[in-house]
């Protein structure tokens, strides 16, 4: 026998000698996607001269990816050429252009911090195997609790804000009725929770997830600009009590998903607290405002809220996913909600201060360290930093309105409050017609066309809705630093090139 050389061990004809796994190849497969990665994402998809989106049909996208899995691996060529084929095919939401949804832009230190955490693979429920992520963790919702207004509070970081107010809600009826954790729906009166006619759709998911049912959900009056009106929740709450239910949480918006709209806390807040009523603040899109000096007076009020949902992966860049769910409650109420008190993850004789293993708060087991992310960001900017990217984007926004308000053919929905900035196009075939029924019949058909050419072009992407009664419109909304003046003239250009002739 070769010195050295050890005899092989078989068990149930497995060779277990050594590692499986090619080390040298998966680490030159690992290098040669990075550079990839740099090259096609970080560099190119971020150029303003490439385009946003390569859009192909279902079945055409099918046949121009290898999608199926076989017996045998591919090649390391091959699967490079899969993730090359993967960017290619994939929209670029962080393109200066693309402003379809509420989060866009490319924040690098964030980046770098994802690709630590995909890299260490950490799951974040005990110290003993998250030590730097759980103090990252805590240090992160301390600095987030300080901007809402608490001196003191609780929270835990969860995947999306329809989690965060879906955690809650959940903890409002804990609150109301503690014995519901053990003993479940039976014997329970009937609850009703209150939220705005703009609220987020997470809020009828929870509702219905939880078991109170989306018809014990009571939509509070908006007014012309999409913010709760106190008055009519007031008059819903005496209504729900004169039916024999039971109200236990009010839900406000603090920055709505259409409109940009900002519900007014205090007034909320006076309310919730003569009928004794849990008040939660949906923030997710909104919450980034607390960080600026000069806008975050859109939220006053905030502090007197019982909980805070905020999404730091929207305004702020953070990196989908990053959303907090902020607590008052300093009193454990958090972890007698969710503890499951699992021995195997939780066991109280540790050798260390078991108050670290902060993982028994939350719904889920495994968890991201998602708080990591925006932790890279604000050191690496500061909350001067924070609040300069919060600024600028209502500027760019302010200046798009202006822009609107010159261009024959742009019209505003209404001012907005926001970064959402709300606008039809109206074509030249239209703009002498009187706006009667079939005026609005045949705009409603305008920002539809108007998408499908601006991605089948690649030229950027926006998006576009109808709502409470008035036709599709665009939704035009600001939030990257790399957005710049150029970017929103470019905008109304395009829009106005490719809806011309209609």
């Amino acid at each position: 026998m070769t010195p050295g050389k050890k005899i092989p061990i078989f068990v149930d004809g497995v060779v277990l000698n050594g590692p499986q796994t090619d080390v040298k190849a998966g680490e030159k497969f690992v290098e040669e996607a990075c550079r990839l990665i740099m090259e096609e994402v970080v560099l190119k998809a971020t150029d303003v001269n490439e385009k946003v989106c390569e859009w192909q049909p279902p079945e055409q996208l099918r046949q121009l990816l290898d999608l199926e899995m076989r017996d045998t691996g591919e090649s390391q060529d091959k699967l490079l050429k899969l993730c090359q084929d993967v960017i290619h095919f994939s929209v670029k939401t962080n393109h200066p252009r693309f402003f379809n949804q509420l989060y866009a832009g490319l924040d690098y230190y964030s980046l770098a911090a994802r690709i630590i955490t995909e890299a260490l693979n950490p799951s974040i429920y005990t110290y003993e195997v998250s030590p730097v992520f759980l103090l990252v963790e805590e240090a992160v919702l301390k600095k987030m609790i300080e901007c809402v207004g608490w001196k003191e509070g609780d929270g835990i970081f969860n995947p999306g804000g329809s989690v965060s107010n879906m955690c809650a809600m959940n903890l409002a009826r804990y609150r109301h009725c503690p014995d519901i954790k053990e003993k479940g729906l039976s014997g329970l009166p009937r609850l009703i929770l209150f939220t705005s006619a703009e609220c987020h759709y997470s809020m009828k998911k929870a509702a219905s997830f939880l078991g109170i049912g989306t018809q014990n959900v009571y939509f509070v009056e908006t007014d012309g600009r999409g913010k709760m009106i106190p008055e009519d929740l007031e008059k819903q709450i005496w209504q729900a009590r004169q039916e024999g239910a039971v109200p236990f949480l009010v839900c406000a918006t603090s920055g709505t998903t259409v409109l940009g709209a900002f519900d007014p806390l205090d007034e909320i807040a006076e309310v919730c607290e003569r009928h004794g009523l849990w008040l939660h603040v949906d923030a997710s899109w909104g919450g980034s405002a607390l960080v600026s000096r000069k806008h975050r007076r859109l939220l006053h009020g905030i502090h007197r809220a019982d909980s805070v949902a905020w999404n730091p992966h929207k305004m702020l860049m953070a990196g989908i996913q990053c959303s907090a769910l902020l607590v008052k409650d300093k009193s454990d109420l958090l972890k007698k909600c969710y503890s499951a008190k699992a021995t195997y993850l939780f066991q109280q004789d540790k050798f260390y201060d078991v108050s670290y293993d902060t993982g028994d708060k939350s719904i889920q087991c495994s968890r991201r360290p998602d708080a990591f992310k925006f932790w890279m960001t604000w050191k690496a900017l500061g909350t001067s930093g924070l609040e300069e990217r919060v600024n600028r984007a209502f500027a760019l926004s302010r200046y798009l309105v202006d822009e609107i308000k010159k261009r024959e053919g742009f019209k505003l929905l209404m001012e907005p409050e926001y970064t959402n900035v709300c606008f039809w196009y109206i074509p030249p075939s239209l703009r002498e017609m009187e706006e009667g029924p079939e005026f609005w019949r045949k705009l409603s058909l305008v920002a539809p066309a108007i998408k499908e050419k601006m991605m089948k072009k690649g030229s950027l992407m926006l998006g576009y809705q109808p709502h409470r009664g008035k036709v599709n419109f665009f939704r035009q909304v600001v939030i990257s630093p790399q957005v710049s003046r150029e970017d929103m003239d470019f905008l109304l250009d395009e829009i106005d090139s490719l809806g011309r002739d209609m």
